[in-house]
């Protein structure tokens, strides 16, 4: 059986807020994304995957994937404002019939 660890004598190392271990886990798009696109968009489209710069994003019906796919551009800037410049460079849409987030 391995040891457990412990810390060094003398050393208490201070616990770290669990928010900050999910962000390292959990890319930021999910927290800003209310912001970033406006209560609107929202209500109807929700962050679901973020890889290799593809943001994944689900709708909850086929006139709101035109709609998020004519503002791409748009939303693609402000995201990468928001969270800088290398971490979103697309967005792919995806109709779910529902955007209930599921964080």
């Amino acid at each position: 059986m391995a040891p457990r660890w412990q810390p060094l004598p003398g050393e208490r190392p201070e616990p770290k807020p669990i928010a900050a271990s999910l962000e390292r886990i959990v890319p930021r798009v999910f927290s800003v994304w209310d912001e970033v696109v406006g209560p609107d968009v929202a209500e109807h489209a929700r962050p679901r995957s973020l890889r290799s710069g593809t943001l994944v994003v689900a709708v909850d019906d086929p006139a709101w994937a035109t709609q998020l796919r004519w503002l791409e551009a748009d939303l693609v800037t402000r995201l990468q404002e928001a969270l800088g410049a290398s971490q979103v460079a697309r967005i792919e849409v995806q109709v779910r019939g529902s955007v209930t987030p599921s964080w």
